[in-house]
């Protein structure tokens, strides 16, 4: 290589290590001021991974020193930006619980071929104890379902109400909705009481405003785009803090579950870990648990936006995400251990 083609190629690849670095402390260390850092997190894995290797190849004429700079992004990528975990289960407890939370997208389901029975199948081959379903607009009664879903719930107890429909094997009582409404638009979470091996918990349900409109108009109109987006982020900050604020303090052991269109490391998430919760996946889980993407192009998982967040009083054994075939959400199955006194 000439020396000016040497030159040019390390400052390519010196601005590809740059921006991933850059890429990596923004995720870890946004606020809910950075929207621009926000806007990051949502997209897919390969552009960074894209940007790592683009940066090992430029680099490789270089010499040691420089291969050994850009070879040293890949694990970057590889674990906090793509949010890999390895964890262990947490300590067992005398009281195990399987949950699932799953956006079904109910209406997608119903003009696809068989798209209820994919749905049914899924929820019967992970065989949860309590499911929590959003974008679960199903029917306005238990005993209007669609047959395959009704065979797939079986005798569990059933609570609907909107968009969510939860299922207990388990006793449940004072289901209610709590409001997670921002202006312009009303929006709604679930809460029940449920007691299982003689313990009372709270479980909640909720589905935080999408970033698809924000995404959609950065995506199309670029700069002229990132209103819309700072607007869409802010909204979903709102519910977030207005359902933390209605878990905080909870009188009993908690479970959240649902789809909170939001990746771990986000500010809407960082909210209701204030509240005293935690990710199960991020407790117990191993590999990426990406639970959305696979329904867009490239057609893979690249996202972990739903989510099971649990409180101090509840051990987490396991948690992952299902398949991809009946939704264009995976579910995430948290197996839990309710902690007695």
């Amino acid at each position: 290589m000439t020396r000016i083609a040497t030159l040019a190629a390390r400052l390519l690849s010196a601005l590809c290590m740059l921006t991933v670095v850059l890429a990596w402390a923004g995720f870890a260390f946004g606020t809910e001021s950075t929207w621009w850092i926000e806007l990051a997190r949502y997209l897919p894995y390969p552009v960074f991974l894209a940007l790592a290797l683009l940066g090992v190849l430029l680099a490789w004429p270089s010499g040691w020193r420089w291969r050994l700079a850009a070879l040293a992004m890949l694990p970057v990528v590889l674990v906090p930006i793509m949010d890999l975990h390895v964890h262990r289960g947490e300590a067992s407890g005398r009281a195990p619980l399987r949950l699932m939370s799953f956006n079904v997208k109910a209406y997608e389901a119903d003009n696809k071929p068989d798209g209820f029975g994919r749905l049914a199948w899924e929820i019967a081959l992970h065989d949860a104890d309590v499911i929590a379903m959003q974008d679960a607009n199903f029917a306005n009664t238990a005993e209007s379902l669609p047959d395959p879903i009704k065979a797939a719930l079986g005798k569990r107890q059933l609570y609907l109400s909107g968009q969510y429909v939860i299922a207990s094997r388990f006793p449940m009582r004072d289901c209610r909705s709590g409001d997670i409404s921002f202006p312009g638009e009303g929006h709604h979470y679930v809460t029940c009481t449920i007691a299982a091996h003689g313990v009372e918990f709270g479980l909640a349900t909720a589905h935080l405003l999408s970033p698809r409109e924000g995404l959609n108009a950065t995506r199309h109109e670029r700069l002229g785009g990132l209103a819309e987006w700072r607007e869409n982020f802010a909204m979903r900050l709102i519910q977030a803090r207005r359902l933390a604020q209605d878990l905080a303090g909870h009188p009993r052991p908690l479970v959240l579950a649902g789809d909170l269109n939001a990746p771990d490391s986000s500010p809407v998430i960082a909210r209701l870990r204030e509240a005293g919760l935690r990710d199960s996946f991020a407790a117990a889980g191993l590999g990426y648990g990406f639970s959305y993407g696979h329904s867009l192009r490239p057609h893979l998982s690249f996202l972990r936006i739903d989510h099971v967040m649990v409180s101090a009083q509840i051990g987490v054994r396991d948690s992952f995400v299902g398949g991809a075939e009946a939704s264009a959400h995976r579910p995430v199955i948290a197996d839990l251990w309710l902690k007695r006194e």
